[in-house]
């Protein structure tokens, strides 16, 4: 049988304007009630310290919609309740109702969820066709969004004197949702920095995760023929009330350091980097991950990636203990535009396991046979996907040098 349900994880989006701003030291987050207003009242700041970064944070037994429980972070207040306030004022694309949720019969577990707006009314992908392609500030970019869609500039507090200062993160609506709180986090617009990950975007998406006390919000990437519709840097984040197959994927090590390995399992063999918390642990693997991306992009291999609270690399199963942050690095063919009579498109969330379906129909007769078709008929040639292995197991004993 199908687990069938409807996901709307009530308890973090339900958050009154002022519950926000006590919360968030009596910081608004909300826009004020004359549109005239919005633009001139600026982007507000969400300082956060290294000791709000969440360890420990786990499913809960009883319940794992989530659909009671009211967010312990700041963070999450911060997000949800302004995110709500901009779908109740209308700037989305369309309005986000409660999502008809699945669970596929099979190994896997996806996680597929019916969202025929998304699939209408989402904007066109850009004309792009290279994985390196320079960005164009004729093209729609994030410096062109309506004043409002901006929730806050997320910006990290340094702990220790002299400290580098993490760079500026703007927090926006993205307009054509996947699921409650989907945001995008893009660095410094007016840089017009191209759609290829850089360190400080990619410290500040695993800090968001940890930010959060919510186990279900992830955030990831999609490379320029991966799927992004959008050739300016930007990272999307997103609340999911549903474990996901990639959480405890078992893995095996691929240098003898332990620092690169590689999920076998099903939906999609990937790359597996893993730390257990902040700290300089997380500043390496920072710095390991963008030099894998910098090699594909280099060599115009596409690329997705996920960032989730997960189980360490090794033995573990789909219920192991949430100890730290799984980043998984898939390398594919590129795909340039959007496949219209697909049942979903792959980029990062299809290979992490959660399926948006664009239509009725396919969410009624899609098998998990069907999905992990669609998904093989991305993925990289063996022979091609072999040699990407061993120059990233190259590149990564650098370290060791």
């Amino acid at each position: 049988m199908r687990e069938r349900t409807s996901t709307v994880p009530e308890g973090l989006f339900q958050v009154s304007p002022m519950a926000a701003a006590q919360d968030s030291n009596e910081i608004s987050y909300l826009l004020p009630p004359n549109r005239k207003d919005w633009e001139e009242q600026g982007v507000p700041d969400f300082v956060y310290q290294q000791k709000e970064l969440l360890e420990g944070i786990q499913w809960p037994r009883t319940a794992p919609s989530l659909r009671d429980r009211t967010p312990g972070s700041r963070f999450d207040s911060a997000l949800c309740a302004a995110w709500r306030q901009r779908m109740e004022l209308g700037l989305f694309r369309y309005r986000l109702g409660e999502l008809q949720t699945q669970t596929l019969p099979g190994v896997v577990g996806f996680v597929a969820q019916l969202n025929v707006e998304r699939g209408v009314q989402r904007r066109r992908p850009q004309n792009i066709r290279s994985v390196k392609q320079a960005f164009d500030p004729e093209q729609f970019n994030f410096n062109k969004i309506r004043p409002g869609e901006v929730l806050f500039r997320l910006l990290r507090q340094p702990d220790l004197p002299g400290a580098l200062q993490q760079e500026d993160i703007l927090v926006m609506i993205n307009v054509s949702p996947l699921e409650w709180g989907h945001v995008l986090l893009v660095p410094e617009p007016t840089r017009g920095l191209p759609q290829r990950l850089l360190p400080g975007a990619l410290r500040a998406g695993v800090e968001a995760v940890l930010l959060s006390s919510h186990p279900g919000f992830r955030v990831g990437f999609n490379s320029l023929g991966g799927l992004a519709s959008v050739n300016h840097l930007h990272l999307h984040g997103y609340y999911l009330a549903h474990r996901l197959p990639v959480e405890g994927s078992p893995s095996e090590p691929l240098d003898p350091g332990g620092r690169l390995h590689l999920l076998r399992a099903l939906p999609a063999p990937g790359f597996l980097f893993y730390t257990s918390g902040p700290g300089p642990d997380l500043e390496a693997l920072v710095d390991r991950v963008c030099r894998a991306t910098d090699y594909l992009t280099d060599h115009e291999i596409a690329h997705n990636l996920f960032v989730t609270r997960g189980a360490p690399p090794g033995k573990t199963s789909p219920s192991s203990a949430l100890t730290g942050i799984r980043v998984i690095l898939w390398a594919r063919k590129s795909s340039f535009g959007v496949k219209e009579g697909e049942a979903f498109n792959v980029a990062l969330c299809e290979l992490a396991g959660h399926l948006p379906i664009k239509t009725s129909q396919d969410f009624g007769s899609l098998t998990e046979a069907a999905a992990l078709a669609l998904i093989r008929d991305c993925l990289l040639p063996p022979a091609q996907a072999e040699e990407v292995q061993a120059a990233l197991v190259a590149l990564i004993a650098q370290d060791e040098q």
